[in-house]
């Protein structure tokens, strides 16, 4: 196991370090540069007064602990059942002192639709900002049931990651939707959820953006061709260090069982046996303890290091995913440039819409240049602190396995030497 986590972390750490823009770059580069591709296209313009991208201000450096003015908790699951479904509840609990709020403390329950309203919200009014993806709603087959206690446990320490990966962030933490999930009772929330936009309009935008898709772009800014690049990759690496980890464990699970097995025969042989009698009870004493510590490994890994993998399977999908909606906010400004060349009689209001979608492709284009940097670097220390602590535990678990195997040879050293002794005597 020591050796396939190795391999890959090796694999993981060289590519994970690597720079998305290339030899020679630093990943942080300045949003402020100007973007020729040497056609008629700018793809990032220079920032204007008027532009929407000065409505937004990004930390370059992360909150200190000290610093942190918000602080969520997701616990206390309940099951409701009626007569249509059965769902879980999760108490969502947030001491906060920030002015925005009329409380320091507010205690709210929350299912897991209204999660999902949340990410939502947060990507439609922020379509190139990375947002942490939830786990999914539905349970994929082999996996443990909807409403077993794990299963559920598991889901919980998801959806509080989720919230204080919002709450970390600099635009999504003074979000109102994000103030409104926190604080609001159920009955304002739902009011609140009526108020964003209605079918009709949810369509017309679903719409364009396959339209854009089917589309394309036509001269996409090489940084974002090199972050596309990078996203596939990250994909692949991260799924196969998942499916890896998860062979990894079953494997370990099925040695446990075959290991329980072990102690209790060894017991049993002893009682046939006198004159084995002590080292094969030593022996069974062994193998228990060392089942004790494989169960404590089995459940580190189930715990620790493969909800950690398997959130940046989702990453690389919620990446993939915003890097589509940046091509089609291009895809928009460009079949608007177009359009501007085409109609001559309409050239004025053409204009003003085209001046909106540069603003709109600016902001994105910006937007997603330092979300981006952001992401990684809080990727790499989130995998980082998973695999040293994995390496930890390992390293723990044989030492410790180790030592009792340690103990019986020395004390059937010291029961040899006993009897040998007596014979000589």
């Amino acid at each position: 196991m020591l050796r396939l986590l190795s391999q890959q972390l090796r694999l993981n750490e060289r590519d994970l370090h690597a720079s998305v823009f290339g030899p020679g770059k630093d990943s942080k580069t300045d949003t402020s540069t100007t973007q020729t591709d040497g056609s008629s296209f700018n793809a990032s313009m220079q920032t204007s007064p008027a532009s929407m991208i000065n409505q937004y201000k990004f930390e370059e450096e992360e909150e200190d602990a000290d610093t942190k003015d918000i602080f969520v908790t997701v616990d206390n699951p309940e099951s409701h059942v009626t007569a249509i479904e059965t769902y879980i509840t999760y108490r969502v609990e947030t001491k906060t002192t920030r002015s925005e709020f009329d409380s320091s403390e507010f205690e709210v329950r929350r299912r897991y639709q209204d999660f999902l309203w949340l990410k939502g919200r947060l990507e439609e009014a922020h379509p190139t900002l990375i947002v942490h993806p939830l786990p999914e709603k539905f349970v994929m087959k082999g996996m443990v049931e909807r409403f077993n206690e794990d299963f559920i446990e598991t889901r919980r320490r998801a959806l509080h990651k989720f919230l204080n990966k919002i709450a970390e962030h600099p635009i999504f933490s003074s979000s109102e939707d994000f103030k409104i999930f926190l604080t609001a009772g159920s009955g304002e929330l739902t009011s609140h959820k009526k108020q964003g936009p209605g079918f009709l309009s949810r369509m017309g935008e679903t719409v364009k953006a396959v339209a854009a898709a089917v589309r394309g772009v036509r001269n996409r800014p090489q940084e974002f061709t090199d972050m596309q690049e990078y996203a596939e990759a990250f994909s692949q690496k991260i799924s196969s260090l998942d499916k890896v980890t998860q062979r990894i464990v079953r494997e370990q699970k099925e040695y446990l069982e075959e290991l329980k097995e072990c102690g209790p025969t060894y017991a049993l042989w002893s009682q046939s046996e006198q004159e084995l009698a002590e080292p094969l009870k030593n022996v069974a004493g062994c193998v228990d303890n060392c089942c004790k510590e494989t169960e404590e490994q089995v459940k580190h890994l189930n715990d620790h290091l493969i909800p950690v993998l398997h959130e940046y399977v989702l990453c690389a999908d919620t990446l993939k995913a915003v890097l589509r909606r940046r091509d089609n906010i291009q895809a928009d400004f460009e079949g608007k440039t177009e359009a501007l060349a085409t109609k001559k009689a309409d050239r004025d209001a053409m204009r003003d819409e085209l001046d909106k979608a540069e603003d709109r492709l600016e902001w994105a284009n910006n937007a997603l240049k330092t979300d981006w940097t952001r992401w990684q670097k809080v990727m790499r220390t989130d995998l980082r602190s998973a695999f040293i602590d994995t390496a930890e535990r390992n390293v723990s678990y044989y030492e410790k396995c180790l030592a009792v195997w340690e103990s019986f040879l020395q004390s059937q050293r010291t029961d040899a030497e006993g009897n040998g002794n007596v014979d000589s005597s």
